[in-house]
């Protein structure tokens, strides 16, 4: 499933609703695995340049979902609280409904 700019923004509003985690997305794009962090309304890619303006997209036009981790903050590299792991799209759409975001 591609990565519109609608659900972007409805894991970013997610994430403002709930300070209290991270959000871990893995996409993929023509073989290219990217991960990108959401926390507090804010996405940042964590292995290409994110653009600085806010505005722009951290998802690439074609990026592909492939699964979300929910994650305790603070986020601990070293030592991360996962609250759920390899989410599908389909879950994280029920948990958005359940939780109204």
């Amino acid at each position: 499933m591609k990565i519109t700019m609608a659900i972007a923004q409805q894991l970013e509003a997610y994430s403002r609703n709930h300070p209290e985690e991270v959000l871990l997305i893995t996409t993929t794009e023509a073989d290219i695995e990217d991960q990108v962090m959401i926390f507090k309304g804010f996405s940042s890619s964590l292995m290409r340049p994110t653009d600085s303006n806010p505005d722009n997209s951290v998802f690439t036009a074609n990026a592909e979902f492939v699964c979300l981790d929910r994650l305790q903050s603070p986020y601990l590299p070293n030592d991360p609280t996962y609250i759920e792991q390899n989410m599908f799209w389909e879950a994280m759409q029920n948990l958005l409904v359940e939780k109204n975001s």
